[in-house]
């Protein structure tokens, strides 16, 4: 286990460049399970759960092959089904979420998948339903083994259906997709998810060969194929690194151009911050945040406080909440948080609190933040970070705050921000790298 120690008050100046999505990766990555020929990925993040991904699939046989910075060859025409009922494979899968997305491609292109019951971010109720009832739907059966806490499932192919999401989400969208691309006849899937990172895994399953229409919306029709061949395809930059940084910027009093990142695929993530009260400028592919020594948090037309309530694509991403949420504890004005799909994203407020912040936590879901406009900034302290998105809030906490803080846990920042202390150092930050080995 790692910490970080951070000197707060550092100033950051510069430009700095997103890595490549994480939820992306996590998607495309599973889909080279549909086809036996080569396919390439760039702009890869080096992060942990995608590394640990990767692992998994050459585990199962999949060549792998990097190419160069971020670039990797994927070449899945020798897989070890064997090895799906093995000690290794379910303790690997255990730890990684992201690992239910083999199960679509597995059963499409196998008609077999093992899958334990995955882990990540302790941020509440993570069910998998959607993705079971809709690759149930499409033919599969599914069973859970009490003994080993798997889940198997098994398909003499799979034919294609209409369905109705009981919810938008984004992994059980993808694994879905995955499954429906090689089914007989023709899916529709309605209540659909359609977050950028999706749009791209459709984009790329459309150039290895599939057939879905509908790329964007909440409605995708998906005409089954037979194969798929092999394709070329770069992931877009992290969004919710695009955000931080933003958030960073403003709390540190910062002077920040952050590059290439694809405006249009950010939706109303800007326009977010800026409602706290940030400037935000775009400068063609380009977002510069220039230097604030004051924010301020609009209210809505009619004068009520603002609101932040996170909601499916095009919605805010509730990747951000945590973000938004510390960043709004140094602007001037009152703002209510609602966190409404996870109910333990908000426990991180109390290290904020004992920071100095001025946060009343409603209930799992809503937290109102009343602003200090930067005249009470946050003291330093010593905390753990419990998830990803949380542990980037405290760490942009302690950027901003007065003396020197530690951040324990780190492994779970690390999860999903590529050497963030390295980049940021670079541009002007005071954060130590420490092992408690």
């Amino acid at each position: 286990m790692s910490s970080f120690i951070i000197k707060g008050g550092c100033r950051l100046n510069g430009t700095i460049t997103p890595k490549g999505a994480k939820n992306e990766a996590l998607q495309v990555i599973c889909a080279v399970l549909l086809t036996s020929e080569e396919v390439t990925i760039t702009n890869i993040p080096d992060i942990r759960d995608v590394n640990n991904l990767i692992d998994l699939l050459a585990d199962m046989g999949v060549k792998v092959t990097r190419i160069g910075v971020g670039a990797y060859t994927f070449k899945a025409d020798n897989i070890d089904l064997a090895y799906l009922n093995s000690e290794d494979f379910l303790k690997k899968c255990s730890s990684l979420r992201g690992s239910v997305m083999i199960v679509g491609p597995l059963v499409a292109r196998f008609g077999r998948a093992v899958v334990a019951k995955p882990g990540g971010d302790k941020i509440g109720r993570r069910r998998l339903d959607t993705h079971f009832l809709g690759i149930q739907k499409l033919g599969a059966n599914f069973s859970y083994n009490e003994e080993k806490h798997t889940y198997e499932i098994t398909a003499n192919g799979l034919n294609g259906c209409y369905m109705l999401l009981d919810e938008a989400s984004v992994t059980g969208t993808a694994n879905i997709l995955m499954a429906a691309v090689l089914a007989k006849g023709v899916t529709t899937i309605y209540n659909a998810a359609c977050e950028p990172y999706l749009q791209q895994l459709s984009k790329m399953l459309n150039s290895m060969g599939a057939k879905i229409e509908g790329v964007g919306s909440n409605l995708l029709t998906i005409t089954g194929v037979d194969k798929l061949g092999g394709c070329e395809h770069r992931l877009l930059p992290d969004m919710i690194e695009i955000g931080s940084f933003i958030g960073m910027a403003a709390m540190t009093a910062s002077e920040l151009r952050i590059k290439d990142v694809s405006i249009k695929d950010l939706g109303i993530i800007p326009d977010a911050f800026r409602r706290l009260g940030i400037t935000v400028k775009e400068d063609g592919d380009d977002l510069y945040i220039p230097k604030h020594d004051h924010y301020e948090i609009e209210t809505f037309m009619d004068g009520s406080i603002m609101t932040f309530a996170d909601a499916p694509w095009p919605g805010l991403t509730p990747d951000l909440m945590s973000v938004i949420l510390v960043v709004a504890t140094q602007a001037k004005g009152s703002v209510l948080i609602h966190q409404k799909m996870f109910e333990s994203r908000l426990f991180f407020v109390d290290k904020l609190i004992d920071m100095g912040a001025q946060i009343i936590l409603c209930d799992p879901h809503r937290a109102v933040v009343i602003g200090q406009d930067k005249q009470h900034p946050l003291r330093a302290t010593s905390m753990v970070s419990p998830d990803i998105r949380a542990g980037i809030a405290l760490l942009i906490a302690a950027m901003s705050a007065q003396g020197t803080s530690k951040i324990d846990n780190i492994d779970q920042i690390d999860r999903g921000y590529e050497k963030i202390d390295e980049r940021l150092n670079a541009l002007g930050a005071s954060i130590q790298r420490v092992s408690n080995d």
